[in-house]
Parts: structure tokens; C-alpha cells; sequence
């Protein structure tokens, strides 16, 4: 083995060792391999920044922003309200909560979908009485399965391609992983719905007075074209809220209350309930509701809308007078949503409750209040930043939407590539208003995109430097006379490992070139060898290290690095099953 194949083999081994004991940051830490290689000699120039200029590379950050803007314009969050309705039992729960998800994971970058859901799950395990953690595990496992039914379903697949085409192979079609990854999401769903989730343990929610727990009691007006209009309350299903209550109705000057369930829904009714800030937020999402405010709303309705949390303090001009009486939204340059009293239920509308020392107010108000108004501390004892509410779909929801479908349809009627088919839907994200400019920057993940367009690069010197060649050979040497099922075998969990300690994206350009390379010694189809090592560098479910979802719920979930292998082996051995015996049924 030449000298640069040594070098080579020991870069990796130390940045399997750097990336194990965390030393520095995945993204450092193979720009610092890379950087190695490159100034011995091992890889030119041209060779090692390549991965920034690959077309994979310029997919996955156009499809990150395609997810972005479907993300922001209130598609995801319309569609998860069709599976995060409580149920009883784990297993009906699990499935509404697995299908969808693992859909789509097969159309979008996971990353987002498994960020907008977990709060989600974190709720409906509250409501339930079922530990969060029986939710986020599968809810991720599902995410990774479903990645693997398209080519843009995740990272690992078009990096896979692209090193496909660089290798002088033609690369993988939109479809051509279904073959594998539908019946895989299809078992890791079953699986996890009727026997997996038994073995995860239960973790206990932490003991805390959550600001998001406390009832707050905020109104809601009912446009005059409502759908609801003309609905009874029981229709209309807002009886039982579980975390809300529908207090009265002000209509017309007048207040009816106690609402009865046949209470029939009219144009300009204003709705006053009393209930947590989520409850809101979810009303928000499943109507065509309004947040009640005087005056037009401060923001764009297709934009997030900050939200800032104020205590009355009892020195402040607020006490005593209501909302309307102080000029509120003139005054502070803000708008009141919903007001806590804490051990008093409220009467009358919002704009007309006189306020009191300790009345915690939600506030709609532009970036920069809280520190604007923290500084006095005259009217308020604490203002502080919450999470952004939404508001469901946005009217530019059928743009987003219909730019997914053009960039999927375009590329599979072979009018464009992918990777100009992904950069056209991105840019029109853009230009059309679904993403703004400054979030157009935060879409991407400038972590990941270092760390893939570096491996690319290591994945060069692999191949430049003889390595893939020795490595490939001795693969095929290992089984000899057992046939090419063998080698995939070997492939799958060489790969398999790999992933979990470096994760996918080094793992696969890594294991490329050496599959390649045992194939070609064996006579096995290039696209049989690349396909199997590329589920299984997707296949991360023994540990939190080899994927970033499961990484994500880590925490939230309270699960240990045991928990992911017991019970994502099963996972793991029935998807290899699946691949194994799918490749060789279609190449073999």
C-alpha cells in the first residue's frame, strides 16, 4: 500500500477518534482531516474543494431552503393537526404520529419536519398521561425511514448519487430507493407501533411551572366567511379543548354565557377563552379564526409573529385603567393577545379588563421590546422573549407547495437535473415571497453543508490515494467463494458501523469508493453495492451520534445511548434484511 493510502488510512482513524471523543466539532473536525490531506500532498487543490461545488452539495442546501419555505408558509403545520389528536393507546397513537411523519421525511429534509413536531408530541404526551419518550423515538426513526424512499428524501442518498456520477456511474433516480424504503418505513413502523415501543422506558416530565402551562384568557373573532358560521359549538368542536375553555360569547354588544354546546357560530361573534397559550396557537392553526385585537395587526399575516411575556408591576400607569384607557398598542407599540390573573377568572373583553399588579400579559410586538421595556422598570416587572406563534396556512402556502411539485415533476420528466430543479425551487421560495432574505440564511445549515462538501473530499483522497482499491480488494478477499450476497453483507456492516461513529454523511463517502471497488473484483453491479451501503449509512438507529434526528429528541426524550440500541436493533437487522433481499431479487 503506497505511502498516501497509509496517510489517508490514518487521517481517518483519527477522525473517527476526534469525532468519538468529541473533541471538536463534526464540521472541524473533517476540515481539519481534509486540510491534512491536502497539505501532504494526498489531494490537489481542485480534488478536495470539489465537495463545494458538487452538485449533491448544491441540492441539499437548495432542498434545505425548499423545506424552509414550506415550513414558514404553515403547510407542515397545517398537516400535523391530522395526527397529533389524543389517543389513549400507544399503538393508534404511534401510527398517526409514524405515517405521516415518514411521508414527509420522503419529500423533505427531516431535520425540519422532526423541529416542527416535537413540541407537538411534547403536548400530546401531556395530554394523554403517555411518556414523551415513547413518542420521539419512533417519531424520529420514522423520519429516517422515510428519508430513504426518495432521492431527496435525505442527505446520505444524493451524496451517495453524486459520488455515483463522479465515479464515472450513472447516478440514482428520483424513485430507484422506494424499491427499498418503503417497505422499510412500512416495518419500522409496525415494528415500533406494536412491539418496539415496549422496550423504551418511561422518562418522567421535569418538575417545573411551565410559563406555557399557566391559563391565560384570550379572545378569538370569527370572521363573517367562516366556515364555522352557522355551526354549533359541539360542531364545531369547541367544547372539548382539553387545555381550553370557551368561557362566553360577545355579540352584537351582548355576552352569552354559560355557551351551551348548541350554541349556533355567527359572523363577528368574538369567542373568549381561558386556556393555555398552545391551545391558542392550535385554535389558530385548525381555523380561520383571528387573534382579537384593536386596530390592524402589526406584522405581515404570512410572517412569524414575536411574542414577549410582561408582568404588570405595581408601580406601573397600567394599574387600574384597562387597555383601551392607556392607548396600549400606541404607547408601547404593541398588542395585547391574552392576559393571566392569577387565582381570578376575568370578566368583559380584554381591551376593557382594568389591570392589576401581577397580571402577566402576552404581548404581539415588534424585535427589540422586551429589551426596550426591561429597561423601565417603572411599568412592568419582567419582559421576556416566547416562541413565535403561527397562524396555519399562509396565501402563499399553494405557491410553496406548487414550486415542490414542479421541482419533483420537472426533474422526473427529465427537463431539468436535480440539482437545477432543487436551486429553482429555492430561488423561487424567494423571489415569490415564501422565504424571506434573512431566513433564507438561517435554512440552511452551514454545519452540515461544511461537513459533507469536506467529506467529499476526504472521499477523493480514499480514492486518489489507492485506499478504496486495498480496502475493496481485502473485502472481497474476506469471503472468497461465498458469493456477491456475502460481500454485501460485509459492506452493510462495515457501513453500518461507520455511520454510528461518524455519522452518515462521512461514513457514505467513505464506503463508496471501497464498495465500488469489491464489486468490481466480484462482478457485482455497481448500483447493487451503492445501493446497500447507502441504506446503511442511512440506517442509524443504534445510537443519537449517527443521525442528527436522533440527536435532536435526545434530550427531550430523557434517553440513554443504551436505549437507542435495544431498541433500535431490531430496526437495524429487519432493514438490512429488507435490503439485502430487495438488491438481490433486482440485480441478481
Amino acid at each position: 500500500m503506497p505511502w498516501d493510502a497509509w496517510f489517508t488510512l490514518a487521517t481517518i482513524l483519527v477522525l473517527i477518534v476526534t469525532l468519538v471523543r468529541e473533541w471538536a466539532r463534526v464540521d472541524i473536525s473533517v476540515l481539519s482531516a481534509l486540510g491534512l490531506l491536502l497539505v501532504f500532498g494526498v489531494v490537489a487543490p481542485v480534488e478536495a474543494f470539489s465537495g463545494f461545488s458538487d452538485p449533491a452539495v448544491i441540492t441539499i442546501a437548495s432542498l434545505y431552503v425548499v423545506a424552509a419555505g414550506i415550513h414558514r408558509t404553515g403547510v407542515l403545520s397545517s398537516l400535523d393537526r391530522l395526527f397529533v389528536s389524543p389517543h389513549g393507546n400507544v399503538a393508534p397513537l404511534l401510527m398517526r404520529i409514524m405515517v405521516p411523519t415518514a411521508a414527509m421525511s420522503a419529500l423533505l429534509n427531516n431535520t425540519p419536519v422532526v423541529a416542527m413536531l416535537m413540541p407537538r408530541m411534547q403536548s400530546v404526551a401531556r395530554k394523554t398521561g403517555i411518556s414523551v419518550s415513547k413518542l420521539l423515538m419512533p417519531m424520529s426513526f420514522s423520519a429516517i425511514a422515510g428519508g430513504m424512499i426518495t432521492l431527496i428524501g435525505t442527505s446520505t442518498n444524493l451524496i451517495a448519487s453524486g459520488l455515483m456520477v463522479d465515479a464515472g456511474y450513472q447516478g440514482f433516480s428520483l424513485f430507484e430507493f422506494a424499491w427499498i424504503g418503503v417497505p422499510a418505513a412500512t416495518f419500522t413502523v409496525l415494528y415500533m407501533a406494536m412491539a418496539g415501543h415496549r422496550l423504551i422506558p418511561e422518562s418522567e416530565p421535569e418538575e417545573r411551572e411551565d410559563i406555557d402551562a399557566l391559563d391565560y384568557q384570550f379572545e378569538l373573532r370569527v370572521p363573517g366567511d367562516s366556515h364555522f358560521v352557522g355551526m354549533s359549538v359541539q360542531q364545531a368542536q369547541l367544547r372539548s379543548l382539553g387545555d381550553a375553555y370557551l368561557v362566553h360569547i360577545r355579540r352584537d354588544g351582548h355576552t352569552i354565557g354559560p355557551v351551551t354546546p348548541e350554541e349556533v357560530i355567527k359572523g363577528a361573534d368574538v369567542l373568549t377563552f381561558t386556556g393555555r397559550t398552545a391551545a391558542m396557537e392550535r385554535l389558530l392553526l385548525r381555523t380561520d379564526f383571528h387573534a382579537n385585537v384593536d386596530g390592524p395587526p402589526l406584522h405581515d399575516p404570512d410572517s412569524d409573529i414575536p411574542l414577549f411575556e410582561a408582568v404588570v408591576a405595581a408601580g406601573s400607569t397600567l394599574v387600574g385603567h384597562t387597555l383601551k384607557e392607556v392607548s396600549f398598542r400606541e404607547k408601547y407599540q404593541g398588542v395585547v393577545l391574552a392576559i393571566r390573573r392569577q387565582d381570578e377568572s376575568l370578566r368583559g373583553a380584554i381591551g376593557n379588563v382594568p389591570l392589576k399588579p401581577g397580571d402577566l400579559l402576552l404581548i404581539e410586538a415588534h424585535t427589540g421590546f422586551d429589551s426596550n421595556w426591561n429597561q423601565s422598570q417603572g411599568d412592568f416587572y419582567l419582559v421576556t422573549p416566547k416562541s413565535q406563534i403561527r397562524h396555519g396556512l399562509s396565501r402563499k402556502a399553494p405557491i410553496a407547495l406548487s414550486l415542490l411539485a414542479g421541482m419533483i415533476g420537472f426533474h422526473v420528466a427529465g427537463v431539468l437535473s436535480l440539482a437545477a430543479a432543487a436551486f429553482s425551487a429555492a430561488l423561487g421560495m424567494v423571489l415569490l415571497g415564501c422565504l424571506r432574505g434573512s431566513e433564507l440564511r438561517k435554512s440552511i445549515d452551514v454545519t452540515v453543508m461544511l461537513t459533507i462538501a469536506g467529506a467529499f473530499g476526504i472521499g477523493h483522497a480514499v480514492d486518489v490515494s489507492g485506499l478504496a482499491d486495498v480496502i475493496g480488494h481485502g473485502v472481497a478477499s474476506a469471503v472468497p467463494n461465498q458469493g456477491p450476497l456475502a460481500v454485501l453483507i460485509l459492506l452493510y456492516l462495515i457501513t453500518l458501523v461507520l455511520t454510528e461513529i461518524v455519522t452518515n454523511s462521512a461514513a457514505i463517502v467513505i464506503m463508496i469508493p471501497i464498495a465500488l471497488a469489491a464489486g468490481l473484483d466480484l462482478g457485482v453491479p455497481p448500483h447493487a453495492v451503492a445501493l446497500t451501503v447507502t441504506i446503511a449509512a442511512s440506517a442509524s438507529f443504534l445510537s443519537p451520534i449517527g443521525y442528527q434526528t436522533n440527536l435532536m429528541v435526545m434530550g427531550a426524550g430523557g434517553y440513554r445511548f443504551k436505549d437507542y440500541f435495544r431498541v433500535g436493533l431490531p430496526v437495524s437487522v429487519g432493514i438490512m434484511l429488507i435490503t439485502l433481499v430487495v438488491v438481490s431479487l433486482r440485480f441478481f
